[in-house]
This record gives structure tokens, sequence and C-alpha cells, in this order.
């Protein structure tokens, strides 16, 4: 009998990994989120009116840049009524140095996952003074986290790829000497690919510790004359001397998305984060998100398959067998791929409940 049990047991096995070990997302319902910073003008305006908009266009989640002054409880609240996951919240590092026990208590509050370090000053990036000292910081913060149930994460920009006297990147130091328990990243592709990196090769590297990605295009033109920095205003000082580069939404820049959504499928990611540091095309920054969620469900629609035909020896996922399901939606319609199933709440957001 015991003898039985073990070869059902391990018959069950072999079937599960027969096309390879199963991800727990595809392309098709990894979900997505939108960084509220791209809107933070609407948000200061109409902060509920804001979130309603943003679950209509069919966004799963949303990441914090800020609360505006509202009680946490109260914006947990209007997430669960909108259905929106809050998923994280990018929080000064400075913040978080001088109380990082608010910072937490807060957001616990909204019910966020992640914490995530946004951006650091020039004396704390690589080959800058306080460096060394910003890692031990950032260790510390994540052992705060840690003990309080949420995860930390670091939001790179371009200047963590500057190469130190090991010759490796500053970001790879980072990750090195902050371990995985304390620490996970937050890739933002825009700043990879600008700094020379390739995307997807980069997200492969860090395969189970990239929960969330963000996903950002961006349209460069020769050379830049100054700071990229200059144009969405983290250095106030710099002059915006050319237009050489501007952010775009998905799909209208230099970025292959597909190949990045479909990349973080394969690195196990929870969650794709939509940004657009400052609006382009002539659109308002909410017309630049809606264009963004409308680009991610068309490649939902088409690329349902992604993610399966490699484990399957690159079969087509009809070979797959049942391991791989395609239907885009409980409508049936590849156009419903990725849109909300579940209204907004008519009290939260006069009107904008979902079909």
């Amino acid at each position: 009998m015991k003898m039985t049990k073990l070869l059902i047991c391990l018959l069950g096995l072999a079937s599960l990994f027969a096309c390879g070990p199963k991800q727990t997302e595809t392309v098709e319902d990894i979900p997505v989120a939108l960084q509220l910073y791209t809107v933070r003008g609407d948000m200061e305006a109409d902060f509920l009116g804001t979130l309603c908009k943003v679950s209509e266009m069919g966004y799963d989640g949303v990441e914090f840049a800020g609360l505006f002054g509202y009680e946490p409880a109260q914006i947990k609240k209007w997430c669960d009524s909108l259905g929106l996951a809050p998923i994280s919240a990018h929080v000064p590092l400075a913040e978080m140095l001088a109380d990082v026990d608010k910072v937490i208590a807060d957001y616990k509050a909204v019910g966020c996952e992640y914490i995530v370090v946004p951006y650091v000053t020039e004396e704390r990036r690589p080959g800058g003074e306080l460096f060394l000292q910003m890692v031990e910081e950032i260790r510390s913060i994540g052992e705060k986290c840690k003990a309080a149930g949420l995860t930390l994460l670091y939001h790179n920009h371009d200047f963590e790829f500057k190469k130190l006297e090991s010759g490796e990147y500053g970001l790879d130091y980072l990750y090195a000497n902050v371990p995985a328990d304390l620490l996970q990243t937050e890739l933002d592709q825009c700043w990879v690919k600008f700094s020379g990196v390739d995307p997807v090769e980069y997200l492969k590297k860090y395969t189970g510790r990239a929960p969330v990605v963000h996903l950002k295009d961006y349209y460069k033109d020769g050379e830049m004359e100054g700071d990229p920095y200059a144009l969405i205003g983290l250095n106030e000082g710099e002059e915006k001397k050319s237009t050489a580069f501007e952010f775009r939404p998905l799909g209208y820049g230099v970025q292959d998305i597909p190949a990045i959504i479909k990349a973080a499928v394969k690195a196990e990611s929870k969650w794709l984060i939509v940004e657009q540091d400052q609006p382009s095309e002539g659109k308002t920054p909410m017309e630049c998100v809606a264009m963004s969620m409308e680009f991610i469900k068309k490649i939902k629609a088409e690329g349902a398959c992604a993610g399966c035909e490699d484990e399957c020896g690159g079969e087509s996922c009809g070979d797959c067998g049942d391991g791989c399901s395609h239907e885009s939606s409980s409508c049936g319609d590849a156009s419903c791929a990725g849109e909300k199933k579940t209204g907004c709440g008519d009290s939260a957001c006069g009107g904008c409940a979902h079909k």
C-alpha cells in the first residue's frame, strides 16, 4: 500500500513538471498597477476621483507616491471599494531615516505589501562619499520592514549603473551586500535601457528577486545636453537644456515592452507597474496612462501564449496540454483582456463601475 501511494505521488509530480515548472503568472494574467506619481497633479486635485478613473481604465492596483494628507485607513477603504490593490509606496529615504516606524505603520494601514526607496541624492550614489553608508542604511530599514511583515524594494535610475573600482555596477553591489530577505528589486526598465543595459537580460539576472517591475517607455534623439532628472524636477538647479529625451506612453517609445513583460513573467515577478514621469505626445497624464493600459491590453490579448512555448520546447500552446490556458476573459472576447470584472463601487466613485 505504501509503495502504491509513493508511485501515485511520483506520477503526479511527473505530470506536474512534464512541461517544465509552472509559473505563478502568465503574460495574460500578470496584474498591472499604476505609479501614482504619474498623475500626481490629478491626485492632488481630486484624490478619490483619480483613483476611480485609474480603476475604470483597468488597472489592478496602485503604487503610492505620498498620501496627500489623507488618513491611511481611509485610503485603504477607498482602494478596497474600487477593487484597487494598494501594492506599494515610494517613500523618500530621508523620510524613512527620520521615522521608519511611522512610515511602516502608515503604509501597513493602507494595506501595502512593499515599501520602496525611490531615489537617492548624489552623495549616496555609487562613487559618492555616503554610498557605503547608504547600503547599511537600507539594510537597517530592510530589517525593520521584514520584522513588520513588509518587503523593502529599491527603485533604480541610471546612476546606479556606474561601475565601482571592483568593476561591478553600484546596483549589483547593493543587492550583493544586502540579503534578498531584506531587499528586493524594483527594476525601472526605462533607466536600465537608458544606461545602455539590456532590460530583458538584466531582469533575468534577478529572477526570483524582482517581485515588482516598472514599465516605462521613452524616446531619445541624439545626445542629451544636461541632466535627464531636470526634466522631472528632481534636480531643480539644472536647466532643462534639451528636448532630445522624453517619457512616452508604453508602446510609443524605444522599449520592447512585450519582451519585457514576458521576461518579467519568467523572472517570477508578481506585479507590473506603469510609470510615466512627464506626459508627452500632446496628452495629459491621465490620457497617457490610458494609452499605456490600452497597449498592455493589446499585448495580453495577442500574447496569451507567451511563457508557455519555451517551457514546451518551442511547441505551440495547443501542444502544451492543459498547463496553459488562454481564455482572455469571462466574456470570451479578446478585446476584454485585462479588463476588470468587478465594479468599483457606485458609492465611492459615482458611477464609474466596470462592465
